[in-house]
């Protein structure tokens, strides 16, 4: 569940979703998709660029990605401002559209200007000032999606104990939106409900309150007049879950309604473990190659390949990035994520919509947080690019210098050869290739570890024959070096010396092998919610949420995994409100 109180936050899942929070999928050809082009929409305001929508639905949905969320924006609470982000300006949809992005999403969050009671009547403002973006966003040529967002859990979620009074504020919310902006163009799609989600529900029951909110939707747009007759409508799954048996229901949903401008939504956020680095999920592994390989084709059989577009209303990594904390993701095994998910995107017909709650487009300078993730992205919307398995190579400084080799990652690319800034290394001299195991000579490291001073001592890029080149660090590294410490249930540090390392996870048990700490399914615990790395100062930080999920008097067995292959073990005991850290 999203953490409202966080200005970035993203939203989490619970372990039992560890194979879902999937997305979506729409037929097209590479980034267009088909040739059929519809007149201008008769709405079409003189003022805005003509955008042409395809009278086919998967032609139109297709021809909306790439797509990007101004998150954390109107669907904040109470007000848009509350979460970090400001006031949205015209400027921020034409750097979108600049940026190369069709359309967006916009979230939308009624219940803090809306009557709580009937008639439920929405603030005139507000609306006035959703339709200002909407406009806006139109106005720089973009796609729009305009939904009921954070209601879901805020009002909505209540129906199986307050239904009569649930279901007319649905209604009416819709009926007030379908008016307001029925004269749009059909370049805005509405959403019915962001992640629905019912309290205290059986499967069957959220499947029938889904349905019954979802068929009001669609009568109260379709009768409402104006564009809305034949506007691309959205309809989605529980949570926008990506489940198999969800997703057949949202199916029986579509299809019972006979209508042709229906688009199924889904959102993807990985494989839990790795979008949150958890149990152990510390790589973009086969694992969750296999998880984003799934469930794209899951989605293209269930939707795209009968007729169906289907939008990824929200798609990213559960906490990356995040500029508040230390990153739980590494680098490298994010852009592979990314870069896949674009491939997934083309090879599967998907149209995907980056879910920015913050950390992407900072709204004050319109500039990208990270360019070179930016890039990334956007490179993955119409190519691939080569990696490797890991964007490190570690040479430990108090062992004599050896040769060290990575796994290229092809992608349908080809090798071209390994450069340090312009200058390209010596094939056969600095490196050598067999297969796909890219080597570098002792001789060259030797060169690039310089003095050997702990950290990134050289950047080198492996380049390929398309996409992206693949930067690869030279690290000088030990193993790190712990030190007792005490403390309490509410501050507590192990004063570490990192030597080169980045943290990767902490394996936690007792002696009697049972998992210790708050995540008791794993061993392996939450990165940053049990444990965070502390840089600057030199330690590792252990949470009160983990200390105080200890048993009392019980010694827990802490083992610290780096990417560099290093682990540590440390032993902590709480005793009441007292901490004792101890090396092995």
């Amino acid at each position: 569940m999203k953490d409202i109180r966080q200005p970035a936050r993203h939203r989490g899942r619970g372990p039992g979703r560890l194979a879902g929070l999937l997305l979506t999928l729409v037929v097209m050809s590479g980034l267009t998709g088909g040739t059929s082009l519809a007149a201008p929409d008769a709405h079409q305001s003189p003022s805005r660029p003509v955008v042409r929508v395809p009278d086919d639905p998967m032609d139109a949905v297709a021809r909306m990605q790439p797509s990007w969320n101004l998150g954390n924006t109107l669907d904040a609470v109470p007000n848009e401002d509350s979460w970090g982000n400001g006031q949205t300006t015209k400027a921020t949809f034409e750097k979108v559209a600049a940026e190369g992005f069709r359309s967006v999403r916009i979230p939308v969050t009624w219940n803090d200007h809306q009557s709580a009671t009937a008639p439920y009547t929405i603030d005139a403002a507000y609306t006035a000032r959703v339709k200002q973006l909407v406009d806006w966003a139109q106005d720089s040529g973009l796609y729009v999606v305009l939904n009921v967002h954070h209601d879901s859990w805020q009002w909505v979620s209540k129906i199986s104990t307050d239904h009569d009074n649930v279901v007319a504020r649905f209604d009416s919310t819709w009926k007030q939106i379908a008016v307001a902006f029925r004269d749009e163009p059909r370049t805005l799609v509405f959403e019915g409900i962001n992640e629905p989600q019912f309290d205290n529900t059986t499967e069957e029951q959220k499947t029938r309150y889904l349905n019954e909110l979802q068929v009001s939707f669609h009568s109260i747009v379709r009768s409402s007049g104006g564009a809305n007759t034949n506007r691309l409508l959205s309809l989605t799954t529980p949570f926008g879950s990506g489940d198999q048996a969800h997703m057949d229901e949202l199916y029986k949903t579509i299809t019972s309604l006979n209508d042709r401008q229906l688009m199924a939504q889904v959102h993807y956020y990985s494989w839990y473990p790795f979008s949150v680095n958890i149990a152990g999920g510390t790589h973009y592994d086969a694992v969750a190659q296999k998880g984003l390989e799934d469930s794209f084709a899951a989605m293209h059989r269930t939707f795209v390949a009968k007729g169906i577009p289907v939008y990824i209303g929200e798609y990213g990594l559960l906490e990356y990035p995040n500029h508040f904390q230390p990153s739980r993701i590494e680098r490298g095994e994010a852009l592979k994520y990314y870069e896949h998910v674009g491939h997934g995107a083309r090879r599967y017909g998907i149209t995907t919509a980056l879910w920015d709650p913050f950390g992407y487009l900072n709204r004050d300078t319109l500039e990208w947080r990270d360019p070179a993730l930016m890039n990334w992205i956007k490179s993955a919307w119409t190519t691939r690019s080569g990696t490797a398995s890991f964007d490190k190579v570690f040479v430990p400084k108090s062992s004599p210098v050896t040769a060290k080799s990575l796994t290229l990652n092809l992608n349908g690319t080809s090798f071209r050869g390994v450069w340090q800034g312009g200058t390209k290394l010596a094939a056969g001299r600095d490196y050598t290739v067999s297969g796909n195991q890219l080597t570098f000579t002792a001789k060259a490291l030797t060169r690039l570890v310089g003095n050997r001073a702990y950290g990134v001592n050289a950047t080198l890029q492996a380049r390929f024959t398309s996409g992206l080149p693949w930067n690869i660090a030279i690290v000088t590294n030990d193993v790190p070096a712990l030190s007792d410490a005490t403390g309490t249930t509410d501050s507590f540090a192990v004063p570490t010396q990192y030597r080169g390392n980045d943290l990767a996870t902490m394996h936690a048990t007792y002696a009697d092998g049972s998992n210790a700490g708050e995540t008791s399914w794993t061993p392996y615990q939450e990165f940053n919610r049990a444990f965070s790395p502390d840089y600057p100062n030199g330690a590792i930080i252990l949470t009160p949420a983990f200390l105080n999920a200890l048993r009392d008097g019980d010694t827990a067995t802490l083992v610290f995994h780096f990417y560099s292959g290093s682990t540590v073990t440390y032993h902590v005991t709480k005793s009441g409100s007292s901490v004792t850290g101890t090396v092995s």
